[in-house]
């Protein structure tokens, strides 16, 4: 992981902005340009939008941050239903013509809107998260070891399971789901290979509500619920809501991911069900890439958050499993051995 859009301020720079994003998603921006005259960070938000709880939501923490701390314009764009890739390279050019720098698409579905502006305009630093297949001098990959985290939340289901049956929801049946999908198997499997696994996507494409459809991972969820599993972990977007939402309902854990899913004031009644939350830190990759525009050195190439870095983690905002030393041990051995190679955490 709603806060309130903020208000446009008037002036000739967010007027135009406005208008010329209008065709191209709902925007936000606030603030003034910083003494460089740079207009200051913008991103482009992924399927789901803004109030997702979790991955988008990520991405306005570290624009939040930075334009506290640098005093400048941001600007945070919502995502349009059905839109095509002419149409998110058409934002991310107008969010570059107006003087935003840098300029982040969050999510992999952004790579040839990336690809595209970024050629267009060559000294402007753009970003992507969750894509490493765009190499240009000014395009920096945001990436995560998500296999990492997805473990340690193996690791805890294991432990935390009564019926040794537990669950995984998937968003979007492709690649960088898949990496959920295998850290999460191999951290339960190697914690207590008694444990079953069910597994199961709700879509094949991110166009039919896979990541924003809360509807679709509640049934999944109770589905897997009848079965027996009492631990179900999503890694799906806003349709995690109805994972969690299923968990509380039928009183058994759930766990969250991106954001600490615990502390969201949308998910607050439910928060006594949400055991931890598989964790990547896309707020401080986006702020970490708009800090290094601001000073001056951008960063670019592939950019890896990990375990050893800090920038994926398990959460331990529920007291109930920081306070479960037997789990809370079996998880810092278990990440012990992957930041030291011991354990090879597989992606697919």
């Amino acid at each position: 992981m709603r806060r309130i859009s903020r208000i446009t301020v008037a002036g000739a720079a967010t007027a135009s902005l406005a208008l010329a994003l209008a065709a191209c998603g709902s925007t936000s921006t606030s603030g003034s340009s910083d003494e460089k005259g740079n207009m200051g960070l913008a991103i482009a938000y992924d399927v789901g939008g803004k109030g997702d709880q979790s991955f988008n939501d990520a991405a306005y923490a570290g624009l939040e941050r930075a334009e506290k701390e640098f005093g400048y314009d941001t600007a945070d764009i919502e995502p349009t239903e059905g839109e095509t890739d002419a149409d998110k390279t058409q934002r991310l050019v107008s969010l570059a013509k107006q003087g935003h720098n840098p300029v982040i698409g969050v999510g992999y579905a952004y790579a040839p809107a990336v690809k595209e502006a970024a050629a267009k305009y060559p000294d402007v630093t753009f970003g992507i998260v969750d894509d490493s297949t765009i190499s240009a001098k000014n395009v920096a990959d945001l990436v995560f070891s998500e296999e990492q985290a997805s473990y340690l939340a193996g690791v805890a289901a294991a432990k935390s399971t009564k019926s040794n049956v537990v669950g995984f929801v998937g968003g979007v049946d492709i690649p960088l789901i898949h990496k959920f999908q295998a850290g999460f198997a191999q951290g339960v499997k190697d914690t207590n290979p008694k444990v079953q696994v069910l597994s199961q996507y709700l879509t094949q494409t991110a166009e039919e509500g896979g990541f924003s459809s809360p509807d679709k991972g509640k049934t999944a969820a109770e589905g897997q619920i009848e079965k027996k599993a009492d631990v179900v972990y999503a890694a799906a977007g806003l349709s995690g809501q109805g994972v969690i939402e299923a968990a509380a309902a039928n009183k058994v854990w759930a766990i969250g991911v991106d954001s600490d899913q615990y502390k969201q004031e949308a998910l607050a009644k439910y928060k006594d069900s949400i055991l931890t939350s598989a964790m990547k830190d896309v707020a401080k990759a986006v702020y970490n890439l708009a800090k290094s525009v601001e000073d001056g050195k951008p960063e670019t190439g592939i950019v890896r958050g990990d375990l050893k870095t800090g920038e994926v983690s398990l959460s331990n905002s529920n007291p109930k499993f920081a306070d479960d030393a037997e789990v809370q041990e079996a998880i810092k051995t278990a990440k012990e051995k992957i930041i030291s190679g011991e354990i090879k955490v597989k992606s697919s």
